[in-house]
């Protein structure tokens, strides 16, 4: 069995006096992930801990979690940002939907234009509220950012190692030298994400 360690939610600001936490969502399957007693073991600022899963709860699309080790809101609002990662059987998953991939799974991919040009090579994939964006470092080594919806990222091919972007005019145009400014720094961690 090949495993993958993906993100399947950041925990956001603390919800209440009680430590519930609010969840931003980094999967497509919820109800699967977030099942009453998984444990997931996280990095936060003061070391590493366990959080033991006690219930979630939907309010007007926003998702809540309870953990045990987790009492107060003090306590919740310390965990804000740290990232909930399950390990998933990559065989089974892409069994299921051959079409979804993990957006770490796009790392150091080629991105080519649709008509066929070479445009650069994925640093990662910036989560943001609104939508997630692409990062790319461009041929002349700047980062650019692409959003990941179908009609910008029409296709990711995992086997061919190829993401294919239909960008807008311009996004991706050489800069003339004194106009490039200084150089980037490199980005850390859609058609469908799975997670």
């Amino acid at each position: 069995m090949s495993t993958l360690d993906v993100t399947v939610a950041t925990i956001g600001k603390a919800h209440g006096l009680r430590g519930e936490v609010a969840l931003v969502l980094r999967t497509d399957q919820p109800q699967e992930r977030f099942t009453p007693g998984v444990t997931f073991e996280v990095d936060t600022a003061a070391g590493s801990r366990t959080l033991t899963l006690l219930g979630t709860r939907r309010q007007q699309d926003r998702w809540y979690a309870t953990f045990d080790e987790v009492a107060d809101r003090t306590d919740a609002e310390s965990l804000r940002g740290v990232e909930l990662s399950a390990a998933v059987d990559s065989q089974e998953e892409a069994d299921e939907d051959p079409d979804a991939w993990y957006p770490s799974q796009l790392k150091g991919l080629a991105v080519r234009h649709v008509d066929g040009r070479e445009l650069g090579t994925v640093l990662g994939v910036d989560h943001y509220p609104a939508q997630d964006l692409l990062v790319v470092r461009t041929l002349d080594k700047r980062r650019v950012q692409l959003p990941l919806v179908e009609q910008l990222v029409p296709e990711v091919d995992l086997e061919a190692g190829v993401v294919t972007a239909n960008p807008p005019g311009g996004l991706f145009d050489e800069l003339p030298e004194d106009e490039r400014g200084p150089e980037p720094e490199t980005s850390a961690p859609a058609k469908r994400t799975k997670g």
